[in-house]
């Protein structure tokens, strides 16, 4: 009888840590356009697979519980390792300094965000402005 392997909550942290950080990366690697197609389709359709609405039975190895969590990272890490290294390296470090693909579309994103949050704003108060105005001209006539 084999004991259950305890688990140990440093190997869990560091894998959960790792998780975004090779997420950002093969965002940044999907997008450029140097990467061979291959392993994008390899990612796509994978990922695909993870977010669809089929769910494999617990009793199939791996893919039983934590199946669609094991296999996302499992896939990006193998499109990341079936990168060139050389361009995995340049996201790597346009990541830590903050100036990667994935850094510019989310201040973009941010940004859009922000103006949609000011022009939904301006038109409520301008909505409110004009219903007071209208209430206003009602109780005058």
């Amino acid at each position: 009888m084999s004991l259950p392997m305890p688990l140990d909550i440093s190997r869990v942290r560091a894998i959960l840590l790792e998780v975004p950080r090779h997420g950002k990366l093969a965002y940044c690697l999907l997008r450029d356009p140097r990467v061979p197609t291959p392993p994008k389709l390899a990612l796509l359709a994978s990922l695909a697979v993870v977010v669809s609405p089929i769910d494999f039975p617990g009793w199939i190895p791996i893919l039983g519980d934590f199946d669609m969590l094991a296999l996302g990272i499992l896939v990006v890490k193998v499109f990341v390792d079936a990168c060139p290294k050389a361009i995995v390296d340049e996201h790597r470090e346009a990541l830590k300094a903050g100036e990667s693909t994935f850094d510019e579309d989310v201040r973009g994103l941010i940004g859009a965000v922000r103006l949609g949050t000011r022009q939904t704003s301006s038109r409520i108060t301008e909505l409110v402005a004009g219903r007071q105005r209208s209430s206003l001209e009602d109780r005058t006539a």
